[in-house]
């Protein structure tokens, strides 16, 4: 690990969490042998409930039940089926990995919800969401810190010899601080929470997981230094959803970490785009940035600009590997 807490090697990429397809033994054999610097465990909602990014965290809360009620996740009066299968599909998929990866050794990484999505996603038993009652997004986040150091140390049982990474995906965080989340009736918004109030919430889940931690969230106006400060290690971006470069351009120069979502996650032009075309993408950022160019294979890691479960198998795999082989070109140049 380097004296700023990258858990990654030079020339680095990683894919962002999902896959498409409903095979977890083949989705891990992709990653495993695409991302050979730094593999992930994948997701593959398309399994259906539990498989999915709130439900697969849900179920990794502790004293704090979820199920399903109308197609969305609430706080449950007690553990059911929905639980277990969120449970098992979580446990199975560690399992395969131990198979698959039982001698790796290096740096892995694994996702999570973090407490603000949770909190704008996931509903409380008498309706509205969890975002409606500072009490129990508290609650919320104790019981997310709690479950996630479990995770990790599940995760370390089957793979002693890596050293764990951990993502927590927060597509709703800028909604949150801004008051945008919508109320079920569509007719309002939730009251937007300060920001000191979401920093320490994140500070608390990345305290707790005790490894390296990086935040995800492929929104516009993603607030970087609240990231940087709650103790991230690295900050998780769609590229093209990038408009102001002060910012990062701080957090960068003050030791942030830099996942770069630059390849699509669908074939804009029919086609998946070369790694060159990656790696200029990266490189372009970085030197707009004004840093020197030594820094771009140590502090960057080349990713998707999001999830990949709306791909085709074909272009999924072709992307990753445009993103191997573009971090390889960064470090070389």
């Amino acid at each position: 690990m380097s004296d700023q807490g990258w858990v990654w090697g030079a020339g680095a990429a990683t894919g962002i969490g999902s896959l498409p397809g409903t095979d977890i033994a083949e989705a891990q054999r992709v990653v495993l042998g695409e991302l050979p610097a730094l593999p992930h465990l994948p997701e593959l909602p398309a399994r259906g409930p539990g498989a999915d990014l709130i439900g697969r965290t849900g179920g990794l809360l502790v004293e704090l039940p979820v199920e399903l009620y109308a197609a969305r996740w609430r706080v449950a009066p007690r553990p059911g089926k929905d639980l277990r299968r969120a449970r098992d599909l979580m446990e199975r998929d560690l399992d395969q990995l131990a198979e698959q990866a039982e001698e790796y050794a290096g740096p892995l990484k694994i996702q999570a919800a973090g407490p603000l999505t949770l909190a704008a996603t996931v509903e409380l038993p008498i309706g509205g969401r969890m975002l409606r009652d500072p009490g129990a997004v508290r609650d919320l986040a104790g019981s997310l810190a709690e479950g996630l150091r479990g995770h990790v140390e599940a995760v370390t049982r089957r793979l002693p010899r890596a050293c764990v990474l951990l993502q927590l995906d927060e597509p709703a965080l800028p909604a949150v601080l801004a008051g945008r989340v919508p109320t079920e009736s569509g007719l309002g918004m939730y009251r937007a929470m300060d920001q000191a109030d979401a920093r320490s919430l994140l500070n608390t889940v990345i305290t707790a997981a005790g490894v390296p931690t990086v935040v995800h969230c492929c929104a516009p106006d993603v607030p970087v230094e609240l990231i940087r400060t709650a103790g991230a290690v690295g900050i998780a971006l769609d590229l093209s959803l990038v408009t102001d470069l002060d910012p990062l351009g701080e957090a960068i120069d003050a030791g942030l970490g830099l996942l770069a979502g630059a390849a699509p996650t669908t074939a804009p032009a029919g086609r998946a785009p070369t790694s060159a075309e990656v790696a200029d993408r990266v490189r372009t950022l970085w030197d707009r940035l004004g840093f020197p160019r030594r820094r771009l294979a140590e502090q960057v890691v080349v990713t998707p600009a999001c999830g990949l479960a709306g791909a085709t198998p074909a272009y999924a795999r072709s992307i990753l590997a445009a993103c191997r082989d573009a971090a390889r070109r960064l470090s070389e140049s």
